[in-house]
C-alpha cells in the first residue's frame, strides 16, 4: 500500500496579516491551522505532521486533540524551505511521497486531497490546478525529497517544476480553493464572506 504523508507548513510570521498569527484566526468557528489540520485528517495522507516556528506554543495548542505529529522548526524566519527541510527531516522512514501543504489555505478539502493521492505515482510531482492555473497543495514522490532538502529561502520547492517539468502531473481539481491563502487582512474578510454566503 502506497504511503503517503502530509506536511503542513504552519511556522510563519504573518508579516502581511496585521495580526500576531493569522494561523489562530478563527474561521468558521475554530482557529485557521485547526482547520487546515482537520481537511488533512480526514483524508488518506498519513501522517499528518505540521510544522511550527512563530508562536509554536499558541499553535500546538490550537490543534490540541488531532492526531498530528507536531515539529519544531527553530529557525522558521529563514524562510519557507526550512520548515521544508523540517518536515521532511521528520517523515517516517518508508514515506512514498508526501503532500505539502500551507496552513493558511482553510478552504482545502479532504476530497481535493484525496483526488491528488488518487494521481500518486512514483517520482511524480502531482500539482493542482484550475482554468489552467496551478496552485497548492503539492504532492512530491520521495524521489524528490533530496532536493527539496536542498532548498533555501522563501521560494519553497516550486523551483523544481522546471527542473522536473516530464516529472510534473496536473490535475483539475475544479476549485478556487488551491490559490486562496489567507495572508492579509483583504484575503481573511474575502473568506469570511464566501463562507457566509454558503
Amino acid at each position: 500500500m502506497t504511503a503517503i504523508a502530509c506536511i503542513i507548513l504552519a511556522a510563519g510570521r504573518s508579516t502581511r496579516m496585521g495580526v500576531a498569527n493569522k494561523l489562530l484566526v478563527d474561521v468558521g468557528g475554530e482557529p485557521m491551522v485547526r482547520r487546515v489540520a482537520e481537511a488533512a485528517l480526514a483524508s488518506r495522507a498519513r501522517p499528518v505532521l505540521v510544522v511550527t516556528g512563530h508562536q509554536a506554543a499558541e499553535v500546538g495548542r490550537a490543534l490540541a486533540g488531532l492526531d498530528v505529529t507536531l515539529v519544531a522548526n527553530p529557525d522558521y524566519a529563514a524562510g519557507l524551505s526550512s520548515s521544508l527541510r523540517a518536515g521532511l527531516g521528520a517523515l517516517p522512514a518508508g514515506c512514498d511521497g508526501a503532500l505539502v501543504m500551507l496552513g493558511d489555505m482553510p478552504e482545502i478539502g479532504s476530497a481535493h486531497i484525496d483526488r491528488l493521492l488518487d494521481a500518486f505515482a512514483p517520482g511524480a510531482i502531482i500539482v493542482p490546478v484550475h482554468e489552467g492555473r496551478r496552485g497548492n497543495p503539492v504532492l512530491w514522490a520521495a524521489a524528490h525529497f533530496a532536493e527539496m532538502d536542498q532548498l533555501d529561502g522563501d521560494a519553497g520547492a516550486r523551483r523544481l517544476f522546471a527542473r522536473h517539468a516530464d516529472q510534473v502531473r496536473e490535475i483539475d481539481v475544479g476549485t478556487t480553493a488551491i490559490f486562496a491563502d489567507i495572508d492579509t487582512p483583504e484575503a481573511l474578510a474575502e473568506l469570511k464572506a464566501r463562507e457566509g454566503s454558503r
